[in-house]
């Protein structure tokens, strides 16, 4: 478990070590007079810890010498339990850096960045477009590309920020979702994930606190662990991010900046009403935080409050991207920013690749000027609205939460289940899912939930087939968790 301690200095120690020695402890997981060895108990509690996600990966565990004081083992004893733990792939020791739990290695629960291709599974672990609407206006756009009079640059160095008139469609793209944009404010990344990363990392220093809910996208995490820069989970309810917890985070934790997934939140599937979002932006206009606004699915809905860009146009980084309403292969991402922080977001673009690809900006700027990325859009939501309802007639009488055009829904697990056994039993079955702790920066809270992108099948088809395997496992817990996998 994970708790962040805010010193006066600004900076952060984070005291799982003791928590989880405390539980082990209170737990009274170790029976000396059990037929099992000491070390095998030791090893299976610890699995128990990660597994049902009481710890995450990327924790580190505490050092032997504390293991060995505080449950009366000797140092053999606790070595020898790590290294089952090791042989099981949980945990990895690295000099200078102690025990740490692993990056997770089964496909239910890693964060993946492309569906699996094996023919023998229904990967539903990996946001994509339902359609291959894209393929076919690609095969008609290539042929005529270098009739184009910007094709003659493909050639050249571009801007860092991206040559102006891919700029000025992707200004045209945003106003069309309702986003108030002028090409003046906007850069051109590959793909959102790109744009965050230039984002944290010309507006932030090792150390700097980061705001986002407590269950959110896995690639901020990834990001900010690899940045030095400390996550901090904020608690939610049905709506949304709370606007008190909010406060309370901030007056704790002296935050930089805020990051928020309004629109068919990945992964609960929650869009903020605008009064959630209006209360939200007084608390942020009051404590003078920074907003990255993630708004990769607004183009999806089809109707949306005003993003936070609106409400709050001096503080907020607003990125989206072409990739979960169009195609991720094409890469093709927009921030807009305040006029004072687009020559930073630049400077660090140009640092990390120069600029991005031209070749892939003009297919981009042809299938927005000229309508081709609405009607995609157009018909992604169509199939989206078809598998959302087959997910709704499998589902029914559980408990989920889902957008009608959404990707992805958030199926709350009845109990006895945890997520993580649940995910790995639908692998087994051919069914590719992420559980909830997989989203968590919270571990003491890890919700028993599994997320589902029904946009992932490659048929409705084999949605359905995922589905039958998904509710049958949901509705009979009570016969699969009196033994542990």
């Amino acid at each position: 478990m994970l708790h962040y301690k805010h010193d006066n200095q600004g900076k952060h120690t984070v005291n799982a070590s003791n928590q989880l020695l405390d539980d082990l402890k209170a737990s009274a997981a170790l029976q000396r007079g059990n037929s099992e060895t000491l070390y095998m108990q030791l090893a299976d509690a610890l699995a128990d810890a990660i597994e049902s996600g009481k710890v995450q990966p990327g924790d580190r565990l505490p050092p032997h010498r504390d293991f060995a004081s505080v449950l009366g083992l000797n140092i053999t004893t606790v070595t020898r339990a790590m290294a089952v733990l090791q042989q099981k792939g949980l945990v990895q020791s690295r000099p200078g850096r102690g025990t740490q739990v692993s990056l997770p290695r089964h496909p239910a629960a890693q964060f993946q960045s492309a569906p699996s291709n094996d023919p023998d599974t229904i990967d539903l672990s990996v946001n994509r477009p339902a359609t291959i609407g894209f393929n076919r206006v690609l095969a008609a756009l290539l042929p005529r590309l270098h009739a184009d009079p910007r094709f003659i640059d493909m050639k050249d160095y571009h801007p860092s920020e991206g040559p102006l008139w891919a700029r000025e469609a992707a200004a045209q793209w945003l106003c069309h979702t309702g986003v108030p944009a002028e090409a003046s404010r906007m850069l051109i990344v590959e793909g959102a994930q790109h744009g965050i990363a230039n984002t944290l990392r010309s507006l932030t220093n090792a150390g700097d606190v980061v705001l986002a809910d407590s269950v959110t996208y896995q690639g901020i995490n990834a990001l900010c662990r690899s940045l030095g820069l400390v996550l901090i989970g904020v608690d939610a309810d049905a709506r949304g991010m709370s606007p008190e917890a909010l406060k309370i985070a901030c007056d704790e934790y002296d935050p930089r900046l805020v990051f928020l997934v309004p629109s068919i939140q990945n992964p609960t599937a929650i869009t903020l009403d605008l009064e959630r979002r209006e209360a939200l932006a007084a608390v942020i206009r009051e404590t003078n935080l920074l907003v990255i606004e993630d708004d990769v699915y607004r183009p999806l809905l089809d109707s949306s409050p005003p993003p936070f860009v609106s409400l709050l146009p001096d503080r907020t980084i607003y990125i989206s991207a072409l990739s979960k309403c169009i195609a991720p292969g094409l890469r093709m991402g927009f921030v807009l920013a305040p006029p004072q922080l687009v020559q930073d977001i630049s400077t660090m673009q140009r640092i990390d690749c120069w600029s991005t690809s031209p070749l892939t900006s003009l297919i981009a700027a042809k299938l927005i000027e000229e309508g081709h990325a609405e009607q995609l859009v157009t018909e992604q939501k169509e199939e989206l609205r078809e598998r959302q309802s087959l997910l709704a007639e499998h589902l029914d009488g559980l408990e989920f939460q889902n957008s009608p055009t959404g990707t992805h829904a958030w199926l709350i697990l009845p109990e006895p289940w945890i997520g993580s056994r649940f995910a790995l039993l639908c692998q087994e079955r051919g069914v590719i899912l992420l559980a909830g702790g997989a989203f968590t920066l919270r571990s003491e809270l890890s919700p028993q939930a599994v997320r589902i992108n029904i946009s992932a099948a490659l048929s409705r088809e084999h949605l359905v087939k995922a589905l039958k395997v998904i509710s049958q496992l949901a509705r009979q817990g009570h016969l699969y968790m009196h033994n542990r996998i």
